[in-house]
């Protein structure tokens, strides 16, 4: 009886929910979840709102069919949780047993949902938003909670090789002045704004991942070599002056430098320096100013500083946003204003580009209360992600939350979040898997008289 107590306890909260499914040993997702799961990866980082528009799919703007409006990731990743819930054995059971284990990340599925009706009832905008933003980041954590071992490695190499291709093409873009894959509204292309679109369709979309990504190299992705990883950071570097995102690279350099000299200072004072890698070091060092001087005779720097000194008003919006509160009452801080009246107050105030901070935007169009739930909802989300992937997590982490707050992000329809967790997940893999063993398989179902 003793011996037999494990296999009751393992099969017990799944106990009643349908018939058998034996668990397979060593991989706990069958091959479509696994693939289907990476080809919506690969599909979220490489497929932006300017190609899909070039096959009559209109992401990015305002009008058309409203399924349109939801990226072609988010339907097959809903397809694959569809599908793996069916090959569990129950639905319910598979959602329950992912839920239990990823709580925060159910409730905020759950909450999504529930505050999206609230957004069509009361006809608000942001309908899109709430799916692609909130909802779809959730259910990938959901569904990665199996920690297979096999899909987060063919994880990492997909956001390797689309990251490294979308630098390459932003360089060339920047080289040739002309844009492969230009962000589009409704079709209009912004013919004044040159900077680089590649794959990931708007360029400070493009620098913030692209940054998140260089501080996930400085302090994760162990499974690369210390050349190939040095390698990858100086492209995606230079890849973000032809995006142009100032808060990024100005993160980027004062965090990785962080980083960087304190890992020094401590591999110093261990007294373990690899001669290779400190030889390696003392060549690069020696190449920049001959790098940065070449660069700087063929005008690399020219739309940096052009970016630096001219920001479009970028600066003057983030002062702006706070004197609309204002012209409203108290009210409708707490349950939201009237859409229209923000709208014509935005743009008395000169904020056509919109309001670049995504609480102060959130409480403007819904309401202090709405706000107050999503960002509860958020923070016990990352605090999630975070426990689930190595300690090294807390540069990319931190970073992501800085550059958040720089643009409208989370209160607007993006994909952002969702790349976020994927990098995170798939580059600070969990303890069983950096191991080469998963962690404890979801519980086979078993019929009630079993």
């Amino acid at each position: 009886m003793t011996a037999s107590r494990p296999a009751v306890r393992a099969a017990t909260p799944a106990a009643g929910w349908g018939v058998p499914v034996p668990a397979a040993a060593g991989n706990s997702m069958d091959w479509v979840t696994g693939y289907g799961l990476v080809a919506a990866v690969a599909l979220l980082f490489g497929i932006s709102g300017g190609m899909l528009w070039l096959v009559g799919y209109n992401y990015d703007g305002l009008t058309g069919n409203p399924a349109t409006k939801i990226h072609p990731s988010t339907y097959l990743l809903v397809l694959m949780f569809a599908w793996r819930a069916c090959t569990f054995g129950n639905p319910m059971g598979y959602v329950v047993t992912v839920a239990d284990r990823r709580p925060a990340s159910a409730l905020l599925a759950v909450m999504s949902i529930v505050l999206l009706v609230v957004v069509i009832v009361r006809q608000r905008p942001g309908m899109a938003g709430m799916i692609d933003t909130f909802v779809t980041p959730a259910l990938l954590v959901l569904m990665l909670s199996e920690n297979d071992e096999k899909t987060f490695a063919r994880l990492q190499t997909v956001v390797h090789v689309i990251m490294t291709a979308n630098a390459l093409l932003a360089l060339v873009e920047f080289a040739t002045k002309t844009l492969v894959f230009p962000y589009r509204l409704d079709g209009e292309v912004f013919a004044n704004d040159l900077r680089s679109t590649a794959l990931q369709g708007h360029p400070l979309v493009n620098a913030t991942i692209t940054s998140i990504y260089v501080l996930a190299l400085l302090s994760g992705s162990k499974s690369l070599s210390m050349p190939l990883r040095l390698g990858l950071i100086g492209l995606q570097c230079a890849a973000l002056v032809a995006f142009g995102g100032r808060s990024a690279m100005v993160l980027t350099i004062m965090l990785g430098g962080c980083y960087v000299l304190i890992q020094g200072l401590r591999t110093l004072r261990m007294g373990r320096v690899n001669l290779l890698g400190a030889a390696l070091g003392f060549i690069l060092a020696a190449l920049i100013p001959v790098v940065i001087v070449l660069a700087a005779s063929y005008g690399f720097f020219d739309a940096l500083l052009e970016r630096f000194v001219s920001d479009s008003g970028s600066a003057n919006a983030r002062v702006e946003m706070f004197d609309l509160f204002q012209h409203l009452e108290l009210r409708d801080l707490i349950v939201g204003p009237d859409i229209d009246l923000v709208e014509s107050m935005r743009r008395i105030s000169g904020l056509e580009q919109g309001i670049e901070n995504p609480i102060i935007r959130m409480v403007l169009y819904q309401g202090a209360f709405f706000t107050l739930l999503m960002v509860f909802g958020f923070a016990l989300f990352t605090h999630e992600v975070a426990r689930r992937c190595h300690p090294g997590i807390w540069l990319p982490m931190l970073g992501w939350l800085m550059l958040l707050n720089t643009s409208e992000s989370l209160a607007s329809k993006t994909t952002l979040m969702t790349k976020f967790v994927v990098i995170a997940l798939a580059l600070y893999p969990a303890r069983a898997v950096v191991r080469g063993r998963q962690a404890t398989p979801l519980p086979a179902l078993r019929h009630p008289r079993a």
